[in-house]
C-alpha cells in the first residue's frame, strides 16, 4: 500500500517545463540566466523528489504541497545557491590568526581601498609616468621595501613557494645547494622544500643531522659544483633538547671565505621585532639583510599581514639576475597584490601604526581585557534567547598565531564555550557552518567554543544572529513529531 502511495506522489511532481512557464519562474528570469535558474528547477524537484523517497510519513506530500507557494522555496533556495559566489566571507571563531585554510592575513581598509581605486579603470601598472614610456612593476614597492629593510634591492612574486624556485633556478640550477638535514621541512599542503629545489633544477646536497648542524659540515660539502649556501627558517616547528645550528651570520661568512652567495629562506617575515609586545622572538627581516645576506624570501600574507606574495631582497647584483630570469614572468603579480602590498608595507613607516593597524598585528597584540569586552558584547545579545538551550560561559583558553609562524607560541585569550543541552556539539558546528556567512568555530572537550580574539567587532551581530539561526533549526529538528 505505501509503495504504491508514494509512487502515485511521484507523479505528482510536475515537470521542468511545467514550472518553467509559472509567473514565478518568468520574473526569475529577469533577474537571472536561464541556464541557473533551469538547473535549480531541476535540483528543487529532485529535493522533493529524495523526501518524497526517504520520508515514512507521507501524509504531508497532499495536493497543495506541490502548489507553486511552496515547491518555489525549493527551487529559490537552489538558485541562490548557484548564483552566490562560492569563495565567500567567513567568520573566523578558532582563534587561529593566520588560518591558512581561512584565506590567512586579512587586509587593512586601506588596502582594500586602494584595491578599488585601481582596478576599476586603469593604472600605471607597466608605465612610466615621468617617461612617458613603458614601466616596470616593481618600481611600485621596491624603494618601500628597500627602505623598510636596508636591502639594496627588491622584487615580489605570487608566494614564497615561487620565491624560493626562482632563486634557486637563478643562481643554482645544475648545480649544488647545501642546506642543513634539520631545515629540510614540510610546508602547507604537503609541499616540501626539497621538491622545489629539485623543480628549480638545483641539485640538493644536505649536510648534518636533524637535530645537530654545525659550520664544518658545510665547510666539508663545499666543492666545485657548489653554487649557493641555503638557511630555511623552521617558522612552522622547533628541534627541542641536544641541539645546534649555524646562525645565518656565520653561514655568511663562510659564504664570504667561498665566494658563495647565501641564501635564507626566511618563511613568514615580519618587519616589526615581535619579542618587544611579549610575543616569541621571530627573525626579522631587517636582521638578515644586516647579516649582509646575498638574498633572502618571504611571505606577504602572514606575519606581514598582506596579500599572498613572495618577497625577495637582497643585493643588486643578485636581484638583477633574478629579475631577467624568464620564470619571472610566470611567477609575477598582478595589480591587485601590488595594491595591497604597497598600501600594507607604507603602514610599517611606523611601527607602533603597524602594531595597532595591521589586522594581523592588532590581533596578535590583544589585551584579556578588551578580548573580555568583546564577549560581553556578544554574550548580551544572545543570553536571554538561549539561556534555557545551551550552558553558555565566558572563559579562558589559549589561541595559536597559526600560518607556520611561532610554534611554540601560546596566546592567551577569551572564548566563549557554548554547551548544547538537546542536541550535539557537533551538530552546531555543522550547522553553524552552513550560517551565512558561515561560523568557523572549534571543538573542545564537548564543548563549542568562539575565540575572541580572532572575531572582529563588526562580526558580533552577524555571530549573534547566526548562533539564534542554529539553534532555532536544531531545536526543531530534535522536536519529537506528535
Amino acid at each position: 500500500m505505501t509503495k504504491s502511495l508514494r509512487k502515485e506522489i511521484l507523479r505528482k511532481i510536475p515537470s521542468v517545463e511545467e514550472i518553467l512557464s509559472r509567473k514565478e519562474s518568468l520574473d526569475l528570469l529577469k533577474l537571472y540566466p536561464r541556464s541557473a535558474l533551469l538547473e535549480a528547477i531541476r535540483r528543487g524537484l529532485g529535493r522533493v523528489r529524495e523526501a518524497i523517497l526517504r520520508e515514512e510519513d507521507l501524509s504531508r506530500f497532499d495536493d497543495q504541497f506541490f502548489s507553486m507557494d511552496r515547491l518555489f522555496p525549493f527551487i529559490q533556495k537552489e538558485l541562490d545557491l548557484l548564483v552566490r559566489p562560492k569563495l565567500r566571507r567567513v567568520i573566523n571563531a578558532t582563534g587561529v590568526v593566520i588560518h591558512t585554510n581561512l584565506g590567512r592575513a586579512p587586509l587593512h581598509p586601506r588596502a582594500l581601498q586602494h584595491l578599488v581605486e585601481i582596478s576599476k579603470t586603469y593604472s600605471n601598472l607597466e608605465y612610466d609616468l615621468t617617461l612617458g614610456e613603458r614601466g616596470d612593476r616593481y618600481t611600485h614597492v621596491e624603494e618601500l621595501l628597500c627602505r623598510l629593510s636596508g636591502a639594496e634591492s627588491a622584487m615580489v612574486v605570487n608566494n614564497n613557494a615561487g620565491a624560493v624556485l626562482l632563486c634557486l633556478n637563478t643562481l643554482a640550477e645544475g648545480k649544488e645547494v647545501i642546506i642543513s638535514r634539520g631545515e629540510l621541512v614540510e610546508i602547507g599542503g604537503a609541499f616540501r622544500v626539497p621538491d622545489v629545489m629539485r623543480r628549480s633544477g638545483a641539485i640538493l646536497k644536505e649536510v648534518g643531522t636533524t637535530n645537530r648542524t654545525y659550520l664544518r659540515d658545510y665547510q666539508r660539502a663545499i666543492g666545485p659544483e657548489t653554487a649557493l649556501l641555503l638557511k630555511v627558517h623552521t617558522s612552522n616547528f622547533r628541534i627541542m633538547g641536544f641541539t645546534s645550528a649555524v646562525t645565518l651570520s656565520e653561514l655568511v661568512q663562510l659564504g664570504r671565505e667561498y665566494r658563495l652567495p647565501v641564501m635564507e629562506d626566511l618563511g613568514s617575515g615580519c618587519f616589526v621585532d615581535l619579542s618587544q609586545y611579549g610575543l616569541e622572538k621571530e627573525p626579522t627581516v631587517q636582521e638578515a639583510i644586516e647579516t649582509g645576506a646575498d638574498v633572502i624570501c618571504f611571505s606577504g600574507d602572514k606575519l606581514l599581514g598582506g596579500p599572498q606574495a613572495g618577497i625577495i631582497l637582497g643585493k643588486k647584483e643578485i636581484l638583477d639576475k633574478i629579475k631577467v630570469n624568464p620564470l619571472t614572468r610566470a611567477l609575477r603579480i598582478d595589480k591587485l597584490t601590488l595594491g595591497a602590498l604597497e598600501s600594507t608595507l607604507f603602514l610599517y613607516q611606523d611601527e607602533k601604526k603597524a602594531m595597532e593597524e595591521v589586522p594581523t598585528l592588532r590581533m596578535l597584540g590583544l589585551s584579556l581585557k578588551s578580548l573580555k569586552r568583546r564577549g560581553r558584547r556578544l554574550l548580551r545579545r544572545i543570553s536571554e534567547s538561549l539561556e534555557d538551550k545551551a550552558v553558555i560561559l565566558l572563559r579562558e583558553d589559549l589561541s595559536q598565531v597559526g600560518g607556520g609562524a611561532l610554534p611554540l607560541q601560546s596566546l592567551p585569550t577569551i572564548v566563549l564555550s557554548i554547551k548544547p543541552l538537546h542536541f550535539s556539539v557537533n551538530a552546531l558546528e555543522e550547522r553553524l557552518r552552513q550560517e551565512d556567512p558561515p561560523i568557523i568555530s572549534r571543538i573542545s572537550k564537548e564543548e563549542l567554543l568562539l575565540d575572541m580574539r580572532t572575531i572582529f567587532d563588526e562580526d558580533i551581530p552577524l555571530l549573534a544572529q547566526g548562533l539564534q539561526k542554529a539553534f532555532l533549526a536544531l531545536d526543531e529538528k530534535a522536536r519529537p513529531s506528535s
